[in-house]
């Protein structure tokens, strides 16, 4: 098992301590996975889960970067504070981050209020890693807002949903995104779309127009109408629009206690992908026979492990 180099923080001096607390959590996230003090503070935090988490997704060069770097701006702007979780794809040599997101996201490092972090996808094409999850959880206790940014490549598009409350798909105009877009099994992911670099005009409308059309084809999804915002992060148009969506998403989780329930639904998968990455999937038929006790999603995957370990 993993050992901790330093004593981990309680939940209350997370939320309290600033950043050097917070890096310090996250540090220990990679070198002391398992440890019975890591797993109580990521139950604690999974269960006090505060900021509403937006998931950003889409190919390189969409311009996602652009719209995180704008909405911290206005997020700080109202005084709420926002963390950003940047996830890169690995490097198959070196095992990190190839892009470093955190290169092109520019905030101010005197600013108590923002927090940004990459990390590499590692096991999985463009995927969330156990990793990934778990700062993403820490995260969202401590901060009011969290971005979790993903290349739209691989795994990342559906494994976003592991995590983010509002998953925004964005789509480039003239790229074929929305072509790519209209494929089977995207069209079901995203809450919110967003046609970016809207100052292209006509072909960003005719991009949007694609996407909409494509999802009236689709079908009703339930019981939200998923919007197509044409947005230019460099210009600002769109922008009150796509605030007035992710709002509107919010209420409309809240409202429905859709929040609580996916989250739920999102524990279970963090410990069944876990489970799966580990041990195979042999792993996890066996582990669905088992019973544990433990009521966290942490705690239940180390149960799991502990189990199949000496079985």
């Amino acid at each position: 098992m993993s050992r901790l180099r330093s004593p981990l923080p309680s939940l209350h001096e997370l939320q309290t301590g600033g950043k050097r607390v917070v890096a310090s959590a996250l540090a220990a996230v990679e070198t002391a996975r398992g440890t019975p003090e890591l797993v109580a503070l990521l139950d604690a935090a999974a269960r006090a889960g505060k900021a509403h988490v937006l998931g950003l997704t889409g190919p390189p060069g969409v311009g996602k970067s652009t719209l995180t770097n704008t909405l911290v701006r206005r997020t700080r702007a109202m005084g709420e504070t926002i963390a950003v979780l940047a996830v890169d794809p690995s490097s198959r040599r070196t095992g990190g981050a190839l892009l470093g997101d955190r290169a092109r996201i520019q905030t101010d490092p005197e600013d108590r209020g923002v927090f940004v972090r990459s990390m590499a996808a590692r096991d999985r094409l463009g995927g969330l890693s156990d990793d990934a999850i778990a700062v993403a959880v820490l995260l969202r206790a401590v901060f009011d807002r969290v971005i979790v940014e993903t290349v739209g490549v691989g795994q990342s598009e559906a494994d976003i949903n592991l995590v983010a409350d509002t998953v925004v798909l964005c789509i480039q105009p003239a790229s074929g995104d929305s072509l790519q877009f209209m494929k089977a099994g995207v069209m079901e992911l995203p809450d919110i779309i967003v046609v970016t670099k809207a100052d292209m005009a006509d072909i960003a409308r005719r991009a949007a127009a694609d996407v909409s059309g494509a999802l009236s084809l689709a079908g009703a999804g339930g019981s939200w109408d998923v919007p197509v915002i044409r947005l230019s992060a460099a210009s600002g148009e769109g922008l009150d629009a796509f605030d007035a969506a992710v709002a509107a998403h919010e209420a409309h989780l809240t409202a429905s206690d859709l929040r609580r329930v996916n989250r739920a639904s999102q524990e279970q998968r963090w410990v069944e992908e876990a489970i799966k990455v580990r041990f195979g999937t042999e792993g996890l038929t066996l582990a669905r026979g088992m019973g544990v006790a433990e009521a966290g999603p942490f705690a239940r995957e180390a149960a799991f492990a502990a189990r199949l370990t000496r079985s």
